[in-house]
């Protein structure tokens, strides 16, 4: 599925801030975006933001949740761990056969103060291994954007940090890593198997931790790899 096919990405969860950050860089990047929410109006007034600050070629719309599963066949899913299961389960009707998932939910929980402090124990293994149970047969899930910072994302600045994806459908994670690619200062990393996505999501507590603890916006950059890997 490549960009000479029309490729377009639905961005559920898109009005939150890690969500509409990517649907605004990627459409920078010249990706056809779709934001999608639980409500329409909010979907297609948080699309006319992200196209005003992406430019006027900018292609992006808003739709429904489910009409934006059935409009395209790359999902990317950015929404709370403890709307996942449910909103996944809603939508698997919409969601169209053959298409991608690219998951990046943390299963966090709250600690002292309302902050994020720890991951939760997921019975498979990890958030993306449950939205695999959850999607319609024939849907690759892939884990990817975890340890992004959603305040960089929305900013202006090229971003400094690595993404690792992880799959088990290798088609799908090379899209997943073009995808990455496409937002300046990132580099893609196969992170192999989906089963080591619990890794990458228990990553995103320690940076939260960083953040608070140094008021900044940590990312991860993995070293000593030939160039040829973030290819």
């Amino acid at each position: 599925m490549s960009d000479s096919l029309g490729r377009s990405i639905a961005v559920l969860g898109g009005t939150g801030p890690a969500g509409g950050g990517l649907a605004l860089r990627w459409a920078r990047a010249g990706e056809t975006i779709v934001i999608g929410s639980r409500d329409a109006q909010r979907a297609q007034e948080t699309a006319a933001k992200v196209k005003q600050r992406a430019g006027d070629q900018a292609r992006v719309s808003g739709m429904e949740n489910s009409a934006a599963c059935a409009a395209t066949g790359v999902l990317v899913l950015t929404v709370p761990f403890e709307g996942q299961a449910a909103l996944l389960k809603q939508l698997k009707p919409a969601i169209r056969p053959g298409s991608i998932l690219i998951d990046a939910t943390v299963p966090l929980a709250a600690g002292v103060g309302g902050r994020a402090s720890r991951t939760l124990g997921v019975w498979q293994g990890s958030a993306a291994q449950q939205a695999a149970e959850l999607v319609p047969k024939g849907v690759s899930v892939v884990a990817a954007f975890h340890n992004v910072s959603a305040d960089l994302l929305n900013g202006d600045e090229p971003l400094d940090c690595d993404v690792i994806v992880c799959s088990d459908d290798p088609n799908a994670g090379q899209i997943a890593r073009e995808l990455a690619a496409k937002i300046p200062g990132v580099r893609a990393l196969d992170g192999g198997k989906l089963e080591n996505a619990r890794i990458v999501e228990q990553i995103t507590a320690l940076l939260i931790g960083l953040n608070i603890r140094h008021k900044g916006h940590a990312g991860i950059r993995i070293t000593g790899l030939p160039p040829e890997a973030y290819r």
